[in-house]
């Protein structure tokens, strides 16, 4: 059976890997005033800038793996079997192109079409934007094998065909029909030009020369020629010692030399004037030449192949060659082993076929010093600036070599037995080594089953450990010993295949092996199951867990990428009960460059009960401690629990305001202006008014008191007031709220009061926007604070014989007026709410500048819009509403 969901481990995203066997293309970004490359890297493109190499956008994934890659001024082509695919923007596929029923081999853009040809001889021009056949030509493979595609500079409508006979033609493409070969062709302007036919081979590549109706041909016998298409003349040949010519470039920025590439990875320059070898660039890649292209203008050439490498040449020097500027390049062969470098989980150290080289001064073979490839190797932090830190063991070698990490180059020490200083031993070779902790010593595991120690520094032979004795397992099942007791402790079986690497995580808890059944398990030690397990397409070579337990590592069979694997339980809920015995593993996909998104699928699941409803066990006695079962992740984080629970906010001590701006909210929202208003006049009443009525009652004297007042305007004259006005929908009568601060000064002493009442009144008319009313300073023969009411009338607080308060007012100066403005200006930052609680709040102390009532929020809203702009004044609008 197999198990619902998404397993333990879910893909990332591939390292190292940069180009693939597929000839790049190079586009210009008439924008961007740049140029840019684009490689072909498994199922995806890559786009790089060749002013830094860096990459800049990798496309989606395709089912399989690009074979054919071009590309015009907006789009890639890119295709795989019989299927070709267009992306827009280097991202995303935006046609699909479906008619082939070969593997398509060559591509060539043609203004508004696309032209493909596939292995079984069939040409298709597509119109691009439809997706439509423009045109079809089927050639016969006995007489006309097509194995290059041109179309010529101002060629208007002729494509030019190589073939595996070594003949050339000419085509005009004009008709639309499909059905019978003389009715797709202008017979008129067809041209075959047999000249090129006495060598007898088959072309390999065209390329179009900066002269116009010239172009340079590939060869697969070695030989380049440049031809005159117009004449059917060719002009001269060249002849290269390496095999066929694989590629073909011309410098255009004032040099004549062209650059062919060979399968062995050497270039040679050949002086188009002279008409002879001017230099050669020998080891350019490891591997055949994929893609070569000088850049328009520039002394600068690019240079791609099948060794996982990017190389950017400069020809600044003299007699013509070239040395490499910039590039980018991984594994050139499948990597033997990896493993994680340090305790922060960001470096990777790798290890595949090694190519060091001895000096050319002893007059060897490039190829006969070479060591064997890696099968083993340890790392350790610890000194590694004062020494080397890395250790390594070859395959079928007895001697392990050291490496400085810091250098990036091999170490000073030779590790081997001093026994074997003077002979090669037959059939005893180093197997395993580790570096202890402190950086000091090398261990090394020998497969006569002895233990030999090292010093990392002098590289002096300190001990050795165990007798000629080895266990070995051909049952392909893995036993954990304990060092301690040495007994076995664990035993795992349900491999088929030959294990050929395991790790453990950070905490010691799960053991991750991979096998040459293609299967990855994880088997959890304490209790001796098997937690996880999933098939790849390729078996993993290595493996290697994150220190900090996030990531899983892999290296596979033929492949040149380092893969990651995110642990989904760190961040997701994930089952890790035992699977049953006949659980069926699904396949997984290899993750590609662009980072994978971890699928959501606990919508489509349904909820486990036993993975909900979770029963704690017994306490077996009160003095003894019961541990967790749960991952790491899950509880370590209550050690640090004091200190989550000092980053708090303690809502407690903001209990009263927090009500307050709650119901604020709730009542902007639905526009209820009344429950709003009220909230605000309870606010103001006791959280502000009542604070100033306790600091005036502790004056008892005061020489001198300016009051700024704001006074609502009912009648041509009349007080200074704060109003505030609350309508009930469902009635006419209005509620007046008035607070006033008057200062009174006498000849012999000055007292100031504050009276606060509420009074009801019915009126036919809305209250009037307030004024800023001008002070001045008068003597008066009485001292009062009143209420202003719509009727004066005598009453308790309102003596008749008081006399009229006089009031001589005076202007505000320009300065006083800004700083008025710049106080009550809302700020960037702030927010509608805080500006409006802080209106309210000044009208306490009477220095209010315009009365917020239901019918006056338009100019609360312009008046916090000015520093905001129009866009967030609708944006308030939507929220507050028409109150």
């Amino acid at each position: 059976m197999a198990r619902e969901g998404v397993g333990l481990f879910a893909a990332f995203r591939v390292l190292g890997r940069f180009s693939g066997p597929v000839p790049h293309v190079l586009r210009y970004h008439g924008r961007h005033r740049e140029f840019y490359l684009a490689a072909a890297v498994g199922r995806s493109v890559h786009t790089y800038n060749v002013k830094k190499l860096g990459i800049v956008a990798v496309s989606n994934t395709l089912p399989e793996d690009i074979t054919c890659l071009a590309a015009d001024r907006m789009l890639i082509f890119a295709s795989y079997d019989n299927i070709l695919h267009a992306f827009a923007r280097n991202k995303e596929v935006v046609h699909t192109y479906e008619g082939h029923n070969a593997r398509i081999h060559l591509l060539q853009p043609f203004g508004d079409h696309i032209i493909s040809v596939d292995v079984d001889n069939v040409l298709i021009v597509w119109n691009i934007q439809s997706e439509e056949v423009y045109l079809q030509m089927d050639f016969d493979k006995a007489t006309f094998a097509v194995s290059a595609l041109l179309h010529p500079s101002t060629y208007l409508n002729k494509i030019l065909i190589g073939s595996e006979q070594g003949t050339l033609q000419l085509w005009n493409i004009r008709s639309k029909v499909y059905n019978g070969l003389q009715e797709l062709l202008d017979t008129s302007s067809n041209q075959s030009f047999e000249g090129v036919q006495l060598l007898e081979t088959d072309f390999f590549n065209f390329l179009q020369a900066p002269a116009v109706d010239v172009v340079a041909v590939g060869l697969v016998s070695g030989h380049i020629i440049v031809h005159n298409i117009k004449y059917d003349e060719t002009l001269m040949k060249f002849q290269q010692d390496w095999g066929p010519i694989t590629a073909i470039s011309f410098r255009t920025d004032g040099h004549p030399v062209m650059a062919a590439g060979s399968p062995v990875g050497h270039i040679a320059l050949w002086d188009l004037e002279e008409k002879k070898l001017m230099c050669q660039m020998q080891d350019a890649h490891s591997t055949a030449i994929a893609g070569m292209t000088f850049v328009p203008g520039e002394p600068l050439l690019i240079t791609n192949g099948a060794d996982n490498a990017l190389r950017v040449w400069i020809f600044d020097g003299p007699g013509g060659t070239g040395r490499i500027l910039r590039s980018r390049m991984g594994h050139s062969a499948p990597p033997t082993k990896i493993r994680y470098h340090g305790q922060n989980g960001k470096q990777i150290l790798s290890a595949g076929s090694i190519n060091k080289k001895k000096s050319k001064k002893k007059g060897l073979k490039l190829d006969t010093m070479a060591l064997p490839p890696i099968t083993s190797f340890a790392s350790e932090v610890a000194h590694q600036n004062d020494w080397d830190g890395i250790v390594a063991c070859h395959q079928g070698y007895i001697t392990c070599t050291t490496w400085n990490y810091q250098k990036t180059s091999m170490g000073a020490h030779k590790l081997r037995p001093e026994e074997f200083s003077k002979h090669k031993p037959v059939d005893i070779y180093a197997t395993a080594v580790d570096i202890t902790s402190c950086g000091n010593f090398a261990v090394i595991g020998m497969s006569t089953g002895q233990v030999d120690v090292y010093n990392m520094q002098s590289g002096i032979h300190r001990g050795r450990y165990g007798k000629e004795t080895g266990i070995a397992f051909d049952d392909f099942t893995i036993s954990v010993l304990d060092v301690e007791t040495r007994k076995i402790v664990r035993t795992f079986s349900g491999h088929h295949g030959q294990i050929n690497d395991m790790t453990f995580s950070p905490d010691g808890r799960w053991l991750i092996t991979s096998s040459m059944d293609c299967s990855i398990k994880t088997w959890d030690l304490p209790s001796g199951c098997l937690i996880d397990c999933f098939l790849v397409d390729s078996a993993a070579v290595s493996l290697t867990m994150s220190p900090t337990g996030d990531f899983l590592a892999s290296a596979h069979v033929d492949d040149l990428g380092i893969y990651l694997w995110s642990n989904r339980s760190l961040y997701s809920l994930v089952s890790l009960r035992p699977l049953p015995a006949d659980y069926e593993p699904s396949l997984v996909t290899l993750p590609s460059t662009c980072q994978m998104q971890d699928m959501d699928v606990s919508g489509d699941e349904e909820p486990c009960d036993e993975m909900i409803e979770y029963v704690s066990p017994e306490q077996l006695g009160q003095q003894l401690v019961t541990l967790s079962l749960l991952p790491e992740s899950r509880w370590k984080n209550l050690i640090n629990l004091d200190i989550i629970k000092s980053k708090v906010v303690n809502f407690g001590v903001l209990a009263q305001k927090s009500d307050f701006y709650i119901h604020l909210e709730e009542a902007l929202s639905t526009n209820e202006s009344c429950t709003m208003l009220t909230m605000l006049r309870n606010q103001t009443l006791h959280g502000v008014v009542q604070p100033l009525l306790e600091k005036e009652r502790k004056r008892n004297k005061c020489r001198t008191m300016a009051s700024l007042s704001t006074q609502t305007v009912t009648e041509e004259t009349g007080t200074a007031s704060m109003q505030t006005v609350i309508e009930d929908k469902g009635t006419k009568n209005k509620a007046t709220v008035s607070v006033s601060t008057q200062a009174v000064t006498e000849e012999k002493e000055t007292k100031g009061a504050i009276s606060i009442s509420t009074q009801t009144v019915t009126e036919a008319e809305q209250p009037k926007p307030v004024a800023v009313a001008p002070v001045q300073k008068k003597k008066s023969k009485s001292k009062s604070v009143r209420i202003v009411t719509d009727e004066d009338v005598a009453g308790p607080s309102h003596p008749a014989e008081e006399t009229e308060l006089e009031i001589i007012t005076h202007s505000l100066s320009l300065g006083e007026l800004c700083d008025l403005w710049r106080e009550f200006t809302c700020q960037t930052n702030e927010s509608i709410l805080t500006w409006l609680i802080h209106i309210w709040d000044t009208a306490a102390n009477d220095t209010i500048l315009m009365e917020v009532r239901p019918g006056n929020w338009d100019h609360c809203l312009e008046m916090w819009s000015l520093t905001r702009g129009s866009g967030e004044l609708n944006k308030l609008s939507a929220s507050v509403g028409d109150c």
